[in-house]
């Protein structure tokens, strides 16, 4: 029995990193291999999630957790609050039930992996190989759209089924990811670097503003970093956009004259009209994942969400779903200040400010800006390294030591 119980345990980082490098990878599944059936990329997409829930379950059974109150933390209850409300709004959702419950089902299963997973063992150690493994299919992701023709508006990616929002948005959150692994070893600098070009090369606007904010907001807090290592990062930056200064000149020239809903100053007739159909059903909202299913198209884009964090969840969800969503993250953030100093409160800050300034513009279409498997995790290896105590508050932007 001994001998199977550790067996289990030494499963675990494995298929800790098989769980981030799926929850990366799976955007490129639809392109690659079910553009003529895109519902068998859904039913795919939804049996890795429910088969990755069930192998942690499975191998985590009879094990002892060596902390419970870190994985009850406020954040975690305010989400179960929130994957409450979506599961009961199915029931009055515009989306066909099996659609909508069908994401719901991926979207929860996602979140109750990662929280098994943290459970058994060492956290610090299953969240790395999460971390690692989200980089490594996110290098995959960004091989496969540099493979692919640029769309003709030259940005990397597919309009329909791998489209240039997702993949920044994607590439941003693993070079962040990236960047924090570097602490451990230096050589996840490259993959930074790879993915970071690779964001850049998308011309995912909102998801670039949100990470170069971010970014920055990394730098200055990170006293790790030597004034080198920061000079030599400022240097490659800036060879990067001299090698694409063309490419994005061409691209901004044609995207300045543009009206189109997709584009930036579009967003405002986007904004309006979701707005129009939210403030119809302003208590408890349309429903989860009904939008799509209640706005009209903007003559031949069809818009997936509100691209505004706020206003996608008011109109799924309505009052109750703005308060829940923002409590959810005015508790994790007052989580994030109450931490340590270190490299993880460093990161979650980071990651923190690029979901609320990328959701200003641009969200999921069921999800938060802030995946919610990943604000879990960091929520759970915050509450491990906070003392139980509550000491006093130390500031967020307080420097992170070694």
């Amino acid at each position: 029995m001994a001998s199977t119980v550790d067996k289990t345990r030494d499963d675990l980082p494995l298929l800790s990193a098989a769980t981030g490098f799926i929850f990366a990878f799976r955007v490129s599944l639809t392109f690659l291999w079910f553009r003529d059936e895109p519902q068998s990329g859904t039913i795919v997409w939804l049996a890795l999630s429910l088969i990755l829930l069930s192998l942690a379950t499975l191998f985590t059974i009879g094990s002892a957790t060596t902390s419970t109150a870190s994985y009850r933390t406020t954040p975690i209850r305010w989400a179960a609050a929130l994957l409450s409300l979506s599961f009961v709004s199915i029931f009055w959702s515009q989306a066909p039930l099996d659609a909508a419950a069908g994401y719901w089902l991926s979207w929860a299963a996602d979140v109750a992996t990662v929280w098994i997973l943290l459970r058994d063992g060492d956290p610090e150690i299953k969240a790395a190989a999460i971390m690692k493994g989200f980089v490594y299919g996110a290098c995959i992701v960004a091989i496969v759209a540099w493979a692919i023709p640029a769309r003709d508006d030259l940005r990397l990616g597919d309009e329909i089924f791998l489209h240039p929002n997702t993949l920044g948005f994607l590439f941003a959150i693993a070079t962040l990811l990236a960047i924090h692994l570097a602490h451990e070893t230096t050589l996840w600098r490259w993959p930074a670097l790879f993915l970071a070009t690779t964001l850049l090369r998308t011309i995912s606007k909102s998801a670039i503003f949100a990470f170069l904010l971010a970014f920055c907001f990394y730098l200055l807090r990170d006293s790790t970093l030597s004034r080198k290592i920061k000079i030599r990062i400022g240097i490659a930056a800036t060879a990067v956009l001299v090698s694409l200064s063309g490419l994005l000149e061409a691209y901004f020239t044609t995207y300045a004259a543009g009206t189109d809903p997709e584009t930036l100053t579009g967003r405002t007739i986007i904004w309006a009209m979701s707005l129009e159909y939210a403030i119809k059903k302003p208590i408890f909202g349309n429903g989860f994942y009904s939008y799509r299913f209640v706005v009209p198209p903007f003559g031949l884009f069809e818009a997936q969400q509100a691209h505004n964090e706020l206003l996608q969840q008011f109109f799924a969800f309505g009052a109750v779903g703005v308060l829940l969503t923002i409590g959810l993250y005015w508790t994790f953030f007052r989580q994030v200040r109450r931490a340590p100093a270190s490299h993880l409160k460093t990161l979650a800050g980071t990651i923190l400010l690029f979901a609320l300034v990328r959701g200003l513009t641009d969200t999921q279409i069921y999800d938060l800006s802030l995946p919610l498997w990943l604000m879990i995790m960091l929520s759970i290896l915050l509450s491990i390294r906070t003392p139980q105590s509550h000491p006093a508050e130390t500031a967020l932007f307080e420097t992170s030591t070694t």
